[in-house]
C-alpha cells in the first residue's frame, strides 16, 4: 500500500468511491442520499480492509529480521489493496464524464490529494528533513492511491466500451512490469499494474458478490488461506518483498525482463483468490463498525501522519516490539487508531479538506439547475393536493 513502509521508504525506491461503498481508500465519502440505503456489506468490507491497510503500514515498521510478521506481511499485501480496489472500480461503474461526477472527482480525489500531498511534505520538513521538496508528481507514501483512483475513474468510459476489459488491462499490467521507463511520476507503475483490479471491479456484479458469500466459499477460504500463509512463510528467504508493492518494474529487482508478465498474472491471481477468501467472511449485515465504513478515507489519509511521524521519532525501534507480545500490541494500536479515525467526530473536523463542497469552483450546471426546479415544483404540487386528498380545506 506504501511505497516502501520502512522509514524514508515514500520517495523513488525501486521497491517501494460516485455511488460510495471505496472509500479511499477507495474513494471520497459522500452522505448517503435520502431515501437510498447503504449496502452494509460493502460498508463492511471497507472497514475492514481500512483495518488491515493500518495493521499492514505498522507491520511494516518491524519487518527486518522478523519472520513471522513479513509472512503475515506478504499475505496481507497479496490483497487488502487488490480488494479496495476492486469495491473502488465496482462502485465507479455509473462514472461518466457528466459535469456532476466530474465535480466529485474533483473534490472528492484530486483536491484531497492536494491538500494532503502539501500537508506530508510539510510534516516531514518540520519532523525530519527541513530541506524536503513539495513536489506533486511524486506521492507522499499513501497517497498513490488518489492519484490511481482519479487515473482510473477518468477511463472508466473507455473500459465500459471495449469487448475485452480485463485481458486489455492485464496486458498493460504486463507492458508496465518490463517498461522501466514508465517512471515515478504519479507512481504511474502501481496505476498501471493495480489497473487490472479496478477493471475487474467495473466488470463485476452484485450477483457475483453473493457467489462468494455462501457458505461453501467461506469453508474452503479457510485452507486456502492456511496455504498462502505457509507459501508466504516459504518465499520470505527467496522473494523480495518489494514486488508486492507493484511499484518498479521487474528490472529494476534485478529478476529478468520475461518474469514481468509471469509476476503480473501470478500476483493477479493470488491475489483474486485471497480477495475472494476476505470477501466470503465480511458480515452482510449491519455491525457495530458499519457506519465507520462511511469514513475509511478519513483513517486512510489522516493514520498515515502517525506512522510517519513514528518512523521519525524512531518509535519503532523499541525493544518491546522485537517480542511476540510487543508485536501484537501494535497490530490492536494500528487497528484501534484506525478505527478512530474513522468515526464522525474526524469527519467533521476534516470534511472541508477531505470531502470540500467547493460550489464557488464550478460553473452551474443549466441541466441539474432544471431537474432540481422540476423536483421543487413535483413537491410543491403534492404538498397541495395531500390536504385536500383528506378531504382537509385548501386555501389558495
Amino acid at each position: 500500500m506504501t511505497s516502501s513502509l520502512r522509514p524514508h521508504g515514500d520517495r523513488k525506491s525501486p521497491f517501494r468511491s460516485d455511488q460510495q461503498a471505496p472509500n479511499a481508500p477507495n474513494a471520497p465519502n459522500r452522505q448517503a442520499q435520502p431515501g437510498r440505503q447503504r449496502d452494509a456489506f460493502f460498508d463492511n468490507a471497507k472497514y475492514l480492509a481500512i483495518v488491515l491497510v493500518g495493521v499492514g503500514h505498522a507491520w511494516g515498521q518491524i519487518l527486518d529480521g522478523n519472520r513471522t510478521v513479513e509472512t503475515l506481511y506478504r499475505v496481507l499485501y497479496t490483497f487488502h489493496m487488490p480488494a479496495f480496489i476492486i469495491v473502488s472500480g465496482y462502485f465507479s461503474r455509473s462514472f461518466d464524464l457528466s459535469p456532476r461526477r466530474v465535480k466529485r472527482l474533483i473534490t472528492g480525489v484530486a483536491v484531497p490529494y492536494l491538500v494532503f500531498e502539501v500537508a506530508y511534505a510539510l510534516h516531514r520538513r518540520v519532523s525530519e528533513d527541513p530541506a524536503n521538496d513539495i513536489s506533486l508528481l511524486d506521492p507522499t507514501y499513501l497517497l498513490w492511491f488518489l492519484c490511481a483512483l482519479f487515473v482510473w475513474r477518468l477511463t472508466t468510459p473507455i473500459w465500459q466500451t471495449v469487448r475485452w476489459p480485463l485481458p486489455i488491462a492485464l496486458g498493460i499490467a504486463a507492458l508496465a512490469s518490463v517498461t522501466p521507463t514508465v517512471g515515478n511520476d504519479l507512481n504511474m507503475q502501481r496505476v498501471l499494474q493495480f489497473l487490472p483490479c479496478f477493471v475487474l471491479g467495473l466488470v463485476l456484479r452484485p450477483e457475483h458478490f453473493q457467489l462468494v458469500r455462501r457458505r461453501s466459499v467461506r469453508i474452503l477460504s479457510v485452507p486456502v488461506v492456511a496455504a498462502a500463509v505457509a507459501v508466504a512463510w516459504w518465499s520470505v528467504p527467496r522473494m523480495e518483498t518489494g514486488w508486492f508493492y507493484r511499484n518498479a518494474a521487474v528490472q529494476d529487482t534485478g529478476a529478468p525482463w520475461w518474469s514481468g508478465p509471469i509476476l503480473t498474472l501470478a500476483l493477479f491471481g493470488c491475489s483474486l483468490v485471497l480477495s475472494a477468501c476476505f470477501f466470503a467472511w465480511v458480515p452482510g449485515r449491519r455491525m457495530w463498525f458499519t457506519a465507520l465504513g462511511a469514513g475509511t478515507i478519513y483513517g486512510y489519509l489522516v493514520h498515515g501522519f502517525l506512522v510517519k511521524e513514528g518512523s521519525y521519532a524512531g518509535w519503532f525501534s523499541h525493544p518491546a516490539l522485537d517480542r511476540p507480545l510487543g508485536e501484537i500490541g501494535l497490530t490492536v494500536l494500528g487497528a484501534a487508531v484506525i478505527t478512530l479515525l474513522c468515526t464522525k467526530p474526524v469527519q467533521r473536523v476534516l470534511r472541508c479538506v477531505v470531502e470540500p463542497r467547493m460550489e464557488w469552483a464550478f460553473k452551474r450546471d443549466p441541466g441539474e439547475a432544471a431537474r432540481g426546479r422540476e423536483r421543487r415544483e413535483k413537491a410543491e404540487v403534492r404538498e397541495a393536493r395531500a390536504p385536500s386528498e383528506t378531504g382537509e380545506k385548501v386555501s389558495v
